[in-house]
């Protein structure tokens, strides 16, 4: 994060950002198809590992994860992976509704950014027939949980 901003000799507190990950992994040999190269569904398992995770360390998978189903994804291929590359995750809180949350994400390898998107869920408790709002410390910590990477 950012140090806080300066001006006229204040410290401006940017306040709390939204939650985010990122996970290193390397593409491993089921993660590639008869090209030699990563396969697109690989890139779906990758950014449910990292939200997964990152409701872990929000400490809310157990109120998101079973009952948070994805409405709309969207993916951009721009570079090829191949088996046992080194690549980052990286999955950000882009929008908080009242009933779903947007991702963006990134899959790199380096600083190339091989794959990029955005996804929304929503919340669909066990029993509802259509998405509820948001438990008020699910909807907090996905707007102020910050980045929740671990070296």
């Amino acid at each position: 994060m950012s140090a806080p901003a300066t001006g006229a000799g204040r410290q401006f507190d940017p306040g709390p950002s939204p939650a985010g990950i990122t996970l290193r992994r390397l593409v491993e040999y089921p993660d590639t198809d008869a090209s030699g190269h990563f396969h697109n569904g690989s890139v779906i398992r990758w950014i449910e590992a990292a939200e997964a995770v990152l409701h872990a360390r929000l400490e809310m998978a157990d109120i998101t994860f079973p009952h948070s189903p994805r409405v709309h994804l969207e993916v951009d291929f721009r570079e090829r992976l191949y088996f046992l590359d080194d690549i980052d995750i990286d999955l950000r809180v882009t929008d908080v509704g009242h009933r779903s949350v947007r991702y963006q994400f990134e899959v790199r390898r380096g600083a190339a950014v091989a794959v990029s998107g955005l996804f929304v869920a929503t919340y669909l408790p066990r029993g509802a027939d259509r998405a509820q709002p948001w438990p008020a410390a699910v909807r907090r910590a996905l707007r102020e949980g910050g980045d929740r990477s671990r070296p």
